[in-house]
């Protein structure tokens, strides 16, 4: 096999319920036989099965498949995986012809460093991420060879959580070839009991109807879907298949009291879901964005579903309207009691709300507020009710204060622990990390509203889960010397439907009994007892123990707190957030959770095959562009360069990969800082690439040519109507008329039709336009107090071949192929950089053997590219001078 390795590195961060697999191939395509619909493009898939295990709502997946090369030359073979967005992978492996390659888990640096030696090899490794509402998707690839096998086990772990009165497993099924063996096995046991049981999905047809076998009994619930291969095609004489779509398992259990104890070695976990108890009122105030980006579809659907909600809203309810734009009005002075007549009223403000205006965020959040504060000081609203704001935006705020820190600190001050805040992000022009910390720091949450088709039906969906709250200031209290390492033990509210989940360990790890006093304002009166557990009684509740797996309460302990460390370390600073960042780290290590503070590390033996291979998770607090969102696959961090690229870094240098010759050109070009070089000129697809010249921070009077780097680029795109400027410290984008800023601390995906971005923090940003092109820009960072030196910006070309044969620039007349001879290799001034003589576009120039570096996987050190250095700004190699390419600005 030879000692050589290739290193895939899974890299995943969590933030609701699901699972999605496939397997592809794309390279090396011929055409399918027809006579067996089982083998496409040479690669049969003969088996792929989801097998589920629940216990006690933890949920334990494993999803295996398998796949044979019947064609005649080695194959790349991807496995695709759509991953709950609250799911932590714990283990990945891959076997090839009956070697096992297993994924280790280390800490995020460290499995950089091991990813960074890969590249200095000559390795190549990618992260690929893509996203949906429910799931977040990674890919892992390998070539195998003809008639070798290939089998990929995926394992996963998530808590469900219970929303409208049921526990929710969703699956995404996207198989994309039929499959011999395909079977879907989910095992349910909850010592409460079951008391319903139910399996659909979005692709069963009539004929698939059956294949759907249910039963439950007791504490055990058992689904199984399994079709035939004549059952999965889309018609009797079809290769396709059917299985394209979501499968959904939904389930129940009995609950006799409000509480379920289970202590298991040292560890607890306590559910708390009180049925059957009155419905407290709400004070509810809408706080609604109406600036000008609301325009149109959004403004629409906002309407419809407030129209919608208003319908759901009980007499016995308060509420009001606060509209923002550059100003901020009221639908009433104080909040209204949910009367008939009111009611009318209001649906007819909503009906001609409008949108105009910049987004006065701030002034409108604080009005709500001291409506709130009001109505409880004047008792305008019942004591024991629960008083919630619900605040929408699809921007950013841009009048009046408009400093995000500022904002959440004076919505924390304000509000001081007695509402609750929930921030709904509409569309994807959002910073939706602000509008998270804020709803994290004031007890809500934060919800991305999709623009979809259905945003109005999400909208009345949030509103749904938190409209019927049944407790206010819900405690949970065990014993403070028995007890330690509790998650949140104490809750704002607690809504019908839902339910609370509290875990801990013993200080005594053989103690085996536990008392916990619970508490809560309900409508009428103070809900006030203790309920006990000891471990007998657990282990008598679970003595089916095929249904465990391994210390199953240890580790939902363990995935809780990890998940509620993660959400404090959001708000936190200093101190305070290293902290958190340890004691999460820690966790994700001992119990082999991928979070984003850990990576998964696979090796395989190179010899089958250099290729991408991993996978990223990114976080709902990414920013995205106002449009459709897509779910393409995108390179997020890179290692290596692709078969051709060109690139720009230093002072400036010029790198021009010669596939075909596996070599590479380079030059300088020397100008004056204040100057402006045109990089990239398509005049057919409107994309340009322009960058400004920065110098030191003061001149060096002894050298003739001063050193010079690029501090602002500036990219632009006129089909699609936007221009990104990048300067060290800011990326601004601009959008038809609309402006949005990001810093080079935010981690952000922004996503439109035609357009994606991601910025990874501190160190580079991803910029693809549909087919025509991709670029990285990566982040040089310096001591701040050097003396000398500032920060600067590297550009590096990756998909160029889209755009058309009249681009043109310093580096765009590079992206058609270009071909050169060296002559009469010598000795050079420099004995390590030997001399010789270069045939190129029909000149002769006396060149250098050198290197400049690529710093795209390693910003700071950066990779050593061999390279024969034309002198001279390029003379001879580039089309005329470079004086051509100054240009007199940015756009």
């Amino acid at each position: 096999m030879g000692n050589s390795l290739l290193l895939f590195i899974l890299v995943l961060i969590p933030a609701l319920a699901s699972s999605d697999f496939l397997l592809t191939h794309v390279r090396n395509i011929k055409k399918r036989n027809a006579d067996n619909d089982l083998v496409v493009n040479g690669i049969e898939i003969y088996s792929v099965k989801i097998d589920s295990k629940v216990t006690s709502r933890f949920a334990h997946n494993v999803i295996t498949s398998r796949a044979v090369n019947r064609g005649n030359a080695s194959k790349e073979v991807f496995f695709d995986v759509e991953l709950p967005k609250t799911a932590f992978i714990t283990n990945f492996s891959m076997t090839i012809d009956g070697v096992t390659y297993p994924g280790t888990i280390k800490e995020k640096e460290a499995a950089k460093k091991q990813y960074t030696k890969a590249v200095s090899r000559g390795q190549t490794a990618g992260l690929v991420k893509a996203s949906g509402r429910k799931t977040e998707k990674f890919t892992v690839s390998v070539n195998i060879k003809a008639a070798s096998k290939v089998t990929f086990e995926l394992t996963y772990e998530e808590l469900l959580k219970r929303q409208f009165g049921k526990y929710e497993m969703f699956i995404k099924v996207k198989p994309k070839q039929l499959v011999k063996d395909f079977e879907i096995e989910v095992d349910i046991f909850e010592p409460q009991g079951i008391t319903e049981l139910e399996a659909e999905g979005t692709f069963i047809t009539n004929e698939l109807l059956n294949t759907i076998k249910k039963t439950f009994s007791g504490k055990k619930g058992h689904i199984s879907f399994k079709p035939t291969l004549d059952q999965q095609r889309t018609c009797a004489n079809c290769s396709q298949s059917v299985l394209d779509g979501d499968f959904t398992v939904r389930y129940d259990v009995k609950r006799t009291t409000p509480d379920n104890l289970q202590i298991v070695n040292g560890y607890f976990v306590h559910f708390f879901a009180p049925s059957n108890l009155p419905k407290l009122s709400k004070n509810i105030i809408f706080v609604l964005d109406t600036s000008g980006s609301m325009s149109g579809r959004e403004i629409e659907q906002t309407k419809e579903a407030l129209l919608k909600i208003l319908d759901d809203i009980k007499e016995d309810d308060f509420f009001n309207f606060i509209l923002f734009d550059s100003d901020i009005s009221t639908w009433k002075e104080t909040l209204i009691k949910a009367t008939p007549e009111n009611l009318d009223e209001a649906r007819k403000f909503v009906r001609q709300i409008s949108a105009q205006g910049m987004t006065n965020l701030h002034g409108g959040l604080m009005r709500g507020i001291d409506i709130l504060n009001a109505a409880h000081e004047q008792n305008l609203v019942p004591k024991r009710s629960a008083s919630i704001i619900i605040m929408l935006t699809d921007g950013q705020p841009n009048v009046g204060v408009s400093n995000t820190h500022d904002i959440e600190k004076a919505v924390k001050e304000a509000i001081d622990g007695r509402y609750t805040l929930y921030n709904l992000g509409f569309g994807s022009g959002v910073d939706y990390g602000f509008l998270e910390r804020m709803a994290l720091e004031n007890k809500g949450l934060a919800r991305r509203i999709y623009p979809d088709s259905d945003s109005a039906l999400q909208l009345q969906g949030f509103y749904d889960e938190v409209s019927n709250p049944m407790l206010i200031d819900v405690e949970l209290n065990y014993p403070e010397n028995e007890i330690s390492d509790l998650t949140t033990n104490s809750f704002k509210h607690f809504y019908d439907g839902s339910e609370i989940v509290v875990a801990g360990r013993f200080v005594d790890s053989n103690q085996n009994h536990l008392s916990v006093d619970v508490r809560g304002e309900g409508a009428n009166d103070t809900l006030s007892y203790t309920t006990q557990q000891d471990a007998e009684q657990t282990a008598q509740a679970f003595q089916e123990q095929q249904y465990i797996f391994g210390e199953y309460i240890e580790r939902l302990w363990a995935y809780l707190t990890i998940e509620q460390l993660l959400e404090k370390r959001l708000t936190a600073t200093g101190e305070e957030k290293e902290n958190l960042t340890a004691q999460a780290l820690a966790l994700s290590l001992l119990y082999k959770f991928v979070t984003p503070l850990t990576s998964m590390v696979v090796t395989k033996p190179e010899e089958n095959g250099n290729e991408e291979g991993i996978a990223d998770k990114p976080t709902e607090g990414a920013g995205m562009f106002t449009g459709p969102l897509t779910a393409s696959p995108l390179y997020h961090t890179y290692a290596s360069p692709p078969t051709w690229y060109t690139s720009v870094d230093g002072d400036p240098h010029f790198i021009i990969s010669v596939p075909q010759k596996k070599d590479a050109i380079c030059f300088n070009i020397n100008e004056n800082p204040g100057m402006i070089l045109n990089l990239i000129n398509d005049p057919v697809t409107g994309i340009t690439v322009n960058g400004e010249l920065i110098g030191d921070k003061r001149a060096n009077s002894d050298a003739k040519v001063q050193n010079s780097y690029f501090g602002r680029l500036g990219i632009a795109n006129k089909q699609l109507d936007v221009k990104l400027t990048v300067t060290p410290e800011r990326i601004t984008i601009q959008n038809g008329d609309e402006k949005t800023g990001f810093t080079w601390l935010d981690s952000v995906t922004l996503q439109q039709a035609g357009l994606t971005l991601i910025i990874n923090r501190k160190k580079n940003l991803v910029l693809s336009m549909g087919s025509g092109a991709s670029f990285v820009v990566v982040l040089h960072q310096v001591w701040k107090k050097h003396p000398l030196h500032q920060d600067f910006l590297g550009l590096y070309t990756l998909k160029s071949d889209k755009l058309s044969d009249q681009t043109h620039g310093l580096l765009g007349q590079f992206f058609r192929p270009i071909d050169f001879t060296i002559l009469e290799v010598h000795p050079g001034s420099d004995p390590k950089k030997p001399d010789a003589t270069m045939i190129v576009k029909n000149n002769e120039l006396i060149v250098t053997r050198g290197w400049q570096k690529d710093y795209r996987g390693d910003p700071k050190h950066g990779v050593d590219v061999p390279c024969w250095f034309v002198h001279d700004n390029g003379a001879g190699l580039i089309d005329g001078v470079h004086t051509d390419y100054i240009v007199s600005s940015l756009f």
